[in-house]
């Protein structure tokens, strides 16, 4: 006997239309007054998985009594279960999404979640058994973070360090994964003692941050902003701010108009340390040292959870 779940409110004003199009595309093989009722539910948790991950969770639970079999509904309820701490559950509704859907695509998050449970050394077994050239790239970054706090719950931080060193680290360029990835690798060095790298690359995470929030309002979410090194100067002052703008040339285009954001980052160094290993060495290099791996617990049937026959239910409600 499952357990009771009462249907958290919805607001009137929220309507099906309130959830992405791409989403709302899956939910065509219910009826529609259950389609309906699933994308608001999803609605409300994609609007309230920050501020309130408990509710969204709820939210997801509902959608997911009613259309179980739906891979952006299963996918929604692991979301919504790692916000609300139980990794146990995310991982489980994150591999019945990667069974149904067929997609890596939330592999990170099955890493994390793996950590979550305590499982350090599975997490990395996890990651490493997917073939990262064929993941987009914003995945494989999100994959190297999980990869690299996988380390440092096993006490590596060194081999922590390494996960990060890929071809997106860029210190020059913000794209979106960008701010998470210098974080990230700052955090590490912290581990190592580098403090001062560490306080570095920690300011680059926030530069890159604003420049690429401020880049979103004025451009739209271009793909990337630049993030170079400029003059030392007062960025506070207005004056030299305003002085600055009336001496640039008449042909330069300002943030608004599609330019490039430049923005101060002191004079660090450019160059990223060389890689003593590539994450590929690293990963045979082990698999060399520690031949014995905790064998992977046969995983149970989930495709029923949470409801067994959900969406028909959910069509008969």
């Amino acid at each position: 006997m499952r357990p009771r779940h009462d249907d958290p409110f919805i607001p009137d004003d929220v309507t099906p239309q309130d959830l992405h199009p791409s989403a709302r595309n899956e939910l065509k093989t219910l009826s529609k007054e259950n389609a309906e009722m699933v994308a608001r539910h999803m609605a409300m948790a994609s609007t309230l998985i920050d501020e309130d991950p408990a509710l969204a969770h709820q939210h997801a639970l509902s959608a997911a009594r009613r259309a179980g079999r739906i891979a952006v509904v299963r996918e929604t309820l692991a979301i919504t279960a790692y916000a609300t701490g139980d990794y146990a559950l995310a991982l489980r509704e994150l591999r019945t999404y990667r069974r149904i859907s067929g997609k890596d695509d939330q592999i990170a998050l099955m890493v994390d979640s793996e950590r979550g449970v305590g499982r350090p050394d599975r997490a990395l077994e996890v990651g490493r058994a997917v073939d990262r050239s064929k993941l987009d790239t914003a995945v494989r970054v999100e994959l190297a973070i999980a990869m690299s706090g996988a380390r440092l719950d096993l006490g590596q931080p060194e081999r922590s360090l390494h996960e990060l060193d890929i071809p997106e680290l860029n210190p020059d360029r913000a794209f979106e994964w960008s701010p998470a990835l210098f974080a990230a690798r700052a955090t590490v060095l912290e581990e190592l003692g580098r403090n001062e790298e560490a306080a570095e690359w920690r300011r680059r995470a926030e530069i890159a941050a604003e420049a690429l929030g401020a880049t979103d309002e004025l451009q739209g979410a271009d793909e990337f902003v630049l993030v170079e090194e400029i003059l030392e100067e007062a960025i506070g002052d207005e004056e030299a701010d305003q002085q600055s703008l009336s001496d640039a040339p008449s042909g330069e285009a300002d943030a608004g108009e599609g330019a490039s954001v430049a923005v101060e980052l002191g004079s660090p160094d450019q160059q990223l340390p060389e890689q003593s290993e590539s994450s590929e060495q690293l990963e045979s290099s082990e698999q060399l040292e520690s031949p014995e791996q905790q064998p992977e617990s046969p995983e149970q049937p989930e495709d029923e959870s949470p409801d067994q026959n959900s969406d028909e239910s959910g069509d008969r409600a």
